[in-house]
C-alpha cells in the first residue's frame, strides 16, 4: 500500500513537471530530468527504508515548500488542504461576519468590526478574543480557525469570546458581506471630491465610476484619489479605473516575461468620464500591486500628482497554475511595467544578504525615466511621490507598535474607560501619552526590533553553550541600554504614535465611516492635496502643463 502511495505522489509530478518541458524550459531538458530522478529515487528509498515510519504527503508538502523558499515569497504551494482553505475571491462578496479578525495562539482576536455587519450585530468589539466557536474550542483546533464562520446565509454560530478577562457569550447570523472597493467618498470642500479605494474587487472600477460621477454632480472640480494602505487586486479593475481619467486606447501598464505568452500590454478601452478634472493620488508605503500601476500609470501620463510617501514596490505578477489531486501552484511569471518603462518591483529575490533577506536596490542605481511630458521618475521600487512627504512615512519603532498590537491593545482599554466619547475626536494628552508608555512598561512589550532580537538570540545561544552566567551582567546592560533607546525613540516620534491612536480610538466608536470623515478635515496628506488643488500654478508646474 505505501509503494502505491509513493507511486501515485511520484507520477503526477514528474507528469506535470514534463508538462513545462518542451516550452519554457526545453534547453534544460536534461538537467531538469535528470534532478527530477534523482529527487524520485531519494524520496522512494527514503520512505522505504527510514527507521521510522513516515508520511509521504507530509514530507512531499515540506520539501515543494521548502524549495520554493529560495524564491519570492508570492511563489507558493497549496496542497489540497489549502485550496479548500484558502481559495481567493476577488468578488468583494462572501458569506460571512463583517470582521477583521487574527489568530493569536489559542484564540481568534477582532481587529476590526465593520458597521451593520454580523459581526457589529452579535455585539463584538475589537480587542474581543473569541475562544470557542460552536462546539470547538479553539485551544483544541490548530486548523484555519476563520473557516468555522463558513456557512449558508441565516446560519447561527455561537460563540464564546474573552472581553476584558471575563467571558461572554453570543450568537452570530451569517450573511451576505459585501466589502466595498470604494467604502467612502465625498466632498472636502466646495469644489473638491475625495474617494477612498480601498481595495481591487471586480466592483472597484464601477464603484469608483459612481463615485466619480455623484461628486462631479455635486459640484467638484478637483479630485483626490486615496489609494493608501490598498494591497492591490484585480489588474483589469487598475487599467479600467485609470480608464475613468484618461483617453481610450492609452497604454497603462506592460508585463514582461521570458514566456511569451505571458507578457502582455494592457490598455484602456471605454470612453473616459473625465480628462481634465485635476486628480491627485494619495499612496504610502502600503500601497502595493494594482495601487503603484494606478499611481504610476497617471503619474507616468502626466495626468495626475502623486502625494505621500514611496509605495511598497510590488511589481511581480502571479498566476494559479492548477497541479494534479486538487493541489495548486501560485507562480510569480511575470514583472509589472509603468507606461514610461518603470519597473515597480523593490526587492531584487535573486541576489540575498548574509540573513537570507533580498536586497534593495540603492537609491544611487536607481534608473531613470521620462514621463509623457518630459519629468525625470526613477524604478528602485515602488512609486516616489511627486510630492513627498516625510512626515507621513513610519518610523521603525511605530512600525512595532503596530506589528506587535501595542497601540491596539492600549486602545481597547481606553475605550473601556471612557465609554461615552461617541463622536467626539479624541484628544491624547501628555497625561494620556506617559499612561500608554507605562503600559508597555508594565505589559513588558516587546518592540522586537532587528537588534532586540539578535540580543535575545545571543543569550539564547549562550545559554545553550552554558556561556549565559558570564555575560549575563553584559546582557543585562545592554537590554538596559537598548530599552532606554527604545523609550527615547517612542518620545520622538510621539506625534507619529498619537496620531495612529486617534485613528484607531474613533474607529472603536464610529467604525470607519468616522474614521474618513476625521480624514477629510484633519489628515496631513489630504490637507497637503487639497492645498495644491487650490493653488493651480504650482499643480501646473509640478505636471509641467
Amino acid at each position: 500500500m505505501k509503494f502505491l502511495l509513493h507511486k501515485k505522489i511520484l507520477i503526477p509530478i514528474v507528469a506535470s513537471a514534463f508538462l513545462f518541458i518542451g516550452t519554457s524550459f526545453k534547453d534544460d531538458f536534461f538537467e531538469i530530468a535528470k534532478q527530477i530522478e534523482i529527487f524520485t529515487t531519494l524520496f522512494k528509498e527514503l520512505n522505504k527504508n527510514y527507521v521510522d515510519e513516515t508520511n509521504p504527503g507530509d514530507l512531499m508538502d515540506k520539501a515543494i515548500k521548502g524549495m520554493l523558499t529560495s524564491l519570492d515569497p508570492y511563489t507558493v504551494y497549496f496542497n489540497e488542504q489549502d485550496v479548500l482553505r484558502f481559495k481567493i475571491n476577488n468578488t468583494g462578496e462572501y458569506t460571512g461576519i463583517g470582521a477583521v479578525l487574527t489568530r493569536k495562539q489559542d484564540q481568534l482576536v477582532v481587529k476590526e468590526v465593520y458597521k451593520s455587519f454580523p459581526a457589529d450585530k452579535a455585539g463584538l468589539k475589537p480587542g474581543d478574543q473569541i475562544i470557542q466557536i460552536g462546539d470547538i474550542q479553539l485551544a483544541d483546533y490548530k486548523e484555519e480557525a476563520t473557516q468555522l464562520f463558513k456557512g449558508a446565509i441565516n446560519t447561527k454560530i455561537d460563540i464564546k469570546y474573552l472581553r476584558q478577562g471575563k467571558a461572554n457569550a453570543t450568537q452570530i447570523i451569517l450573511d451576505e458581506v459585501e466589502i466595498k472597493a470604494v467604502p467612502f467618498f465625498a466632498k472636502i470642500d466646495d469644489k473638491t471630491g475625495y474617494i477612498v479605494l480601498a481595495r481591487f474587487t471586480k466592483k472597484a472600477s464601477q464603484e469608483t465610476k459612481d463615485a466619480l460621477e455623484q461628486l462631479k454632480r455635486e459640484g467638484a472640480e478637483r479630485i483626490i484619489l486615496d489609494v493608501r494602505d490598498n494591497p492591490g487586486g484585480l489588474l483589469n479593475e487598475a487599467v479600467n479605473i485609470c480608464n475613468l481619467f484618461v483617453p481610450k486606447n492609452e497604454t497603462i501598464v506592460t508585463t514582461k516575461s521570458k514566456i511569451e505568452k505571458h507578457s502582455s500590454t494592457y490598455k484602456t478601452t471605454r470612453d473616459p468620464i473625465d480628462t481634465q478634472i485635476p486628480l491627485i493620488v494619495l499612496v504610502n508605503e502600503r500601497s502595493a500591486s494594482a495601487s503603484e500601476i494606478v499611481a504610476g500609470a497617471l503619474q507616468d501620463l502626466d495626468r495626475a500628482v502623486v502625494v505621500g510617501s514611496r509605495s511598497f514596490g510590488k511589481g511581480l505578477v502571479q498566476r494559479p497554475v492548477d497541479l494534479t489531486y486538487g493541489t495548486q501552484l501560485k507562480v510569480t511569471i511575470s514583472r509589472y511595467y509603468t507606461p514610461s518603462g518603470r519597473c515597480i518591483q523593490a526587492l531584487d529575490y535573486s541576489k540575498k544578504d548574509l540573513d537570507g533577506k533580498a536586497t534593495k536596490t540603492d537609491e544611487k542605481n536607481y534608473n531613470a525615466f521620462k514621463t509623457r511630458k518630459g519629468r525625470t521618475v526613477y524604478d528602485g521600487g515602488g512609486i516616489q511621490p511627486d510630492v513627498e512627504m516625510e512626515e507621513t512615512k513610519s518610523s521603525p519603532i511605530t512600525k512595532a507598535l503596530v506589528r506587535n498590537d501595542g497601540i491596539f491593545n492600549y486602545v481597547t482599554l481606553y475605550y473601556y474607560k471612557n465609554p461615552n466619547l461617541g463622536t467626539k475626536i479624541p484628544v491624547i494628552t501628555d497625561a494620556d501619552y506617559l499612561d500608554f508608555k507605562q503600559y508597555l512598561k508594565v505589559q513588558k512589550f516587546s518592540f522586537d526590533t532587528e537588534t532586540e532580537l539578535a540580543l535575545k538570540n545571543t543569550l539564547a545561544i549562550a545559554k545553550k553553550e552554558k556561556l549565559d552566567e558570564s555575560i549575563l551582567a553584559e546582557y543585562q546592560q545592554l537590554l538596559t541600554a537598548l530599552q532606554k533607546s527604545e523609550n527615547t525613540l517612542l518620545d520622538k516620534n510621539q506625534k507619529e504614535i498619537k496620531n495612529l491612536m486617534v485613528d484607531e480610538i474613533i474607529k472603536r466608536y464610529q467604525y470607519q465611516e468616522g474614521l474618513y470623515q476625521y480624514y477629510i478635515q484633519n489628515n496631513a496628506e489630504i490637507k497637503k492635496a487639497t492645498a495644491l488643488l487650490n493653488n493651480n500654478t504650482t499643480y501646473n508646474a509640478i505636471l509641467k502643463i
